[in-house]
């Protein structure tokens, strides 16, 4: 896995974003279902924003794995979850979001490195 990845990753469950969570300094999940259409409006947006910052951007169905339902508090979709430093920072959970909204809310909530 590289930091400087261009595409969200597509992960399927809690473990792998553990694994993902550990391994970057900053990461960001966005929780979507298939058929939501905000969720595929927002794809190309995450990969916008992976290539303008330093976070790890990952793509979660909480489908393939329901305790993310739970342990994410995943109401609606898609729901955009913030970990910096091993962390959960933020979540951002009001429909799609524009790039510069999004990187808005990551620099809010992190250090700046």
């Amino acid at each position: 896995m590289s930091a400087t990845a261009e595409t969200p990753l597509r992960i399927d469950t809690g473990e792998e974003l553990d694994r993902i969570v550990d391994g970057h300094d900053v990461v960001l999940a966005e929780f979507y279902t298939k058929g939501c259409t905000l969720c595929q409006s927002i794809e190309p947006v995450l990969g916008n924003v992976e290539r303008a910052t330093d976070a790890r951007v990952v793509m979660l169905n909480p489908e393939t794995d329901l305790s993310l339902v739970e342990e994410y508090d995943i109401r609606s979709v898609p729901t955009l979850v913030l970990f910096e430093d091993g962390q959960r920072v933020a979540r951002l959970a009001k429909g799609f979001q524009g790039a510069e909204e999004i990187l808005g809310f990551i620099e809010e909530h992190t250090d700046d490195r």
